[in-house]
């Protein structure tokens, strides 16, 4: 609860600082390249060495492209069903399928699990979300930001594979995944160490930092069923396909728990920037930021329960 209580203090500190206007407006996009290019990568070299290689690490690689493969025929029903225009389809096949399991989950996970969970976390985020947003959203914005009678100019598997590798926290996770056999020295341990600790309320500054909650009235039918797929439906279809597996295992927890994060900062960034319903691509996040202070621990309460049976 302690560290829940931090999370929610980082983020009112990230909504004050925008509203005291003593800091620039593009703050929140500094801090986002901060971790990118600091804290994560560090967090990357500090947990992955201690992993220990077994099927339960199959749960956080995979679980993730299942349920896009799952969640994108239900977003096209909704939309075909609903008439939703074709950018704001656009920006729903974007921002439902993508959780924010870095700048939310690695937060909310260390406050559910500690240390332990964060590993899980880091493979779900890295060789799932990472990547889905790199190759799948990338042309899913490349397609529907063009209009029907246009062109869509897809984006080269060159320029995919080359944003991939160049990702730092990617390449972290590549050198982390070499280095296992190796000790670091202490002082290089301790440096990366203190990187580390820095993610967590670097992160959740610049989630405050960037909250926006305005919206149109034509946009709120799609906002709500954004939130119901992103926070209700996608962990539930996670819980029913993890089930068998055992509950009280902590990767199948932790996999649960990132299924169920709301939609990624960055997926909504890349909707906006495709001009595909920027207010309400950026309301799902919002709103979605919010709304996790009330469903995560309502999951994670869920979870133990059907654990302890």
């Amino acid at each position: 609860m302690a560290n829940f209580l931090y999370i929610a203090g980082y983020v009112l500190i990230g909504l004050l600082l925008r509203r005291s206007r003593q800091f620039p407006q593009n703050s929140g996009q500094i801090l986002n390249a901060y971790v990118i290019y600091v804290a994560l990568p560090a967090l990357v070299l500090q947990k992955i060495p201690a992993l220990t290689f077994g099927k339960e690490l199959l749960f956080p690689a995979l679980i993730p492209w299942i349920l896009l493969a799952l969640t994108v025929p239900v977003v096209l029903w909704v939309a075909r069903w609903r008439n939703w225009s074709r950018t704001t389809t656009g920006a729903m096949l974007i921002v439902i399928p993508l959780g924010n399991t870095s700048f939310v989950g690695f937060p909310m996970i260390e406050a559910f699990f500690g240390q332990e969970g964060i590993p899980y976390a880091l493979l779900y985020d890295q060789l799932g979300s990472f990547f889905i947003l790199s190759i799948y959203a990338t042309i899913i914005a490349a397609v529907y930001s063009h209009s029907e009678g246009e062109q869509a100019q897809r984006p080269s598997a060159k320029t995919i594979a080359w944003k991939i590798l160049k990702f730092p926290p990617f390449v972290a996770l590549v050198a982390a995944f070499a280095l296992r056999s190796i000790e670091y020295p202490q002082v290089m341990q301790h440096f990366i160490d203190s990187l580390a600790v820095t993610l967590v309320p670097v992160i959740m500054v610049a989630v405050g930092f960037q909250l926006r909650f305005r919206l149109p009235q034509e946009d709120r039918g799609p906002l709500v069923w954004a939130l119901a797929l992103k926070l209700g439906l996608m962990p539930l279809v996670a819980l029913a396909l993890l089930w068998v597996f055992g509950l009280e295992q902590l990767a199948v927890q932790v996999t649960i728990m990132e299924a169920a994060m709301p939609a990624m900062i960055s997926a909504g960034a890349l909707a906006i920037m495709a001009g595909l319903a920027p207010t309400l691509a950026a309301a799902v996040v919002g709103y979605g930021v919010l709304l996790c202070f009330i469903t995560l621990p309502l999951w994670y309460f869920i979870l133990q329960s059907l654990a302890a049976l």
